[in-house]
């Protein structure tokens, strides 16, 4: 039997869709659940986003909007908010079924910027950026990278690294199932709604400066 790991990111204190992906992976027995990052940021429910992690034993990684709540909300030292995501990690990994397995949210060693941007606005693989990750991922150790930050629903294998991004569970609409160790993601709409490939402000403004080289942003 494989072993089953549900796969979040970008939450940003929406509890509603979270709560849904939480149920899909209870129904389909997932072993552990990986949220990459983002629990802040956008929506106003943090606390009921955080309570449902903690109840459902998300392993979850700091992002850049969970930063910039902490550096914006000194005075909110004691609460458990603001505790819950001071203690979370940078990054995780895991030594699963075999398989090397490396948690960032937007690109390692340990970025909560820039982040791994593999599709265009309609969802489709930008050619040169998938090239452009496989040699800048050339040096990178592990079998399996989880990233999330972009707002993008991709897994594809760059090179020797297996690159798996859920997408934001509050604006795709998704969240992603990885077996092991095949390494088949098997992804599931949330709320009714139609999974939304890739999702950013920036289109509205300039889809060029959505693609900075990829090379400059890596490391391992």
């Amino acid at each position: 039997m494989p072993t089953k790991i549900g796969l979040i990111s970008d939450v940003h204190a929406s509890p509603e869709p979270l709560n849904q992906a939480l149920k899909i992976f209870a129904r389909e027995k997932v072993s552990k659940i990986i949220c990459a990052g983002d629990i802040a940021g956008y929506f106003d429910q943090l606390s009921e986003t955080i309570d449902l992690l903690e109840r459902h034993g998300c392993e979850t990684i700091i992002g850049n909007h969970d930063q910039s709540f902490l550096e914006d909300n000194p005075d909110l030292k004691n609460n458990p908010e603001y505790r819950f995501l001071q203690a979370l990690p940078q990054t995780l990994e895991y030594q699963i079924e075999g398989k090397s397995i490396y948690v960032v949210h937007a690109h390692p060693p340990s970025s909560q910027h820039g982040g791994i941007k593999l599709l265009d606005q309609n969802g489709n693989i930008i050619e040169g950026q998938k090239n452009d990750w496989i040699e800048a991922l050339d040096n990178f150790k592990y079998d399996v990278l989880i990233a999330g930050h972009t707002h993008q629903v991709f897994a594809e294998q760059l090179g020797h690294t297996f690159i798996v991004n859920p997408g934001s569970t509050a604006f795709n609409h998704s969240c992603m199932i990885l077996s092991l160790p095949d390494l088949s993601v098997e992804t599931f709409a949330l709320e009714d709604q139609e999974i939304v490939r890739s999702w950013n402000f920036s289109y509205l403004f300039n889809q060029k400066s959505n693609y900075p080289s990829a090379k400059k942003k890596s490391g391992a």
